[in-house]
C-alpha cells in the first residue's frame, strides 16, 4: 500500500509538473519577445516618423500590452498549480484528474475524457476542462449519475458509466 501511495504522489506531481513546465515554456517565449523582439519593431516603428499615424508602432505597443499581461496571468496560474493539493480532491467522484466513461442519451457508442485544466483541454485527445460545460456536468457525479450539458441545440444528457479519480489512477 505505501508504495501505491508514493505511485499516486508520483502521478499526481508529474501531472503538476506537465502543466508547469507547459506554462513556464510559453512564458519564456513571451519574454524572449518582449526583451528582444518588440522592443526592435518598436524602435523600427519610431523611424518611420509620427508616432500618431504610425500603424506599426500601435501594433507594436499593443502587442507588448498583451504580453505583459499574458505573462502576468501565466505566473499567476502557475502559482495557484504549485500550491495545488491533490489530497483535497474528491476519492468517489468526478474532479480534475478523473477519466469518465460516458454514454450519451440515444448513442450505443461510449466516449473516454479526462478533466483537466484549461491549458490542457483538447477535445481532440479527450482532454476537457473542468470549466467547459461539459466537465461542469460531470463533476461532483459518480458513476451511474446522469449529467445534463445544456447546448445551443438543446439539452445533452449524458450517463457515467465508468469513473476513476486522480486517486484510483496510480
Amino acid at each position: 500500500m505505501a508504495g501505491n501511495t508514493h505511485e499516486k504522489k508520483s502521478k499526481e506531481e508529474g501531472m503538476k509538473a506537465r502543466i508547469l513546465k507547459r506554462l513556464e515554456d510559453e512564458s519564456q517565449e513571451l519574454d524572449r519577445e518582449l526583451r528582444t523582439e518588440l522592443p526592435k519593431e518598436i524602435q523600427r516603428a519610431r523611424e518611420l516618423g509620427d508616432l500618431s499615424e504610425n500603424a506599426e508602432y500601435q501594433a507594436a505597443k499593443e502587442r507588448q500590452t498583451f504580453v505583459q499581461a499574458r505573462m502576468g496571468m501565466l505566473r499567476k496560474r502557475m502559482a495557484e498549480i504549485s500550491l495545488m493539493n491533490f489530497d483535497r480532491l474528491p476519492t468517489d467522484r468526478a474532479a480534475f484528474g478523473s477519466t469518465v466513461v460516458l454514454r450519451e442519451d440515444g448513442n450505443a457508442a461510449s466516449v473516454t475524457y479526462q478533466l483537466v485544466m484549461p491549458e490542457e483541454a483538447d477535445a481532440t485527445k479527450g482532454l476537457i476542462s473542468t470549466s467547459s460545460p461539459i466537465g461542469k456536468a460531470l463533476v461532483n457525479k459518480q458513476a451511474g449519475d446522469e449529467a445534463v450539458v445544456a447546448t445551443p441545440t438543446g439539452e445533452r444528457r449524458f450517463e457515467i458509466l465508468k469513473l476513476t479519480t486522480v486517486h484510483d489512477e496510480a
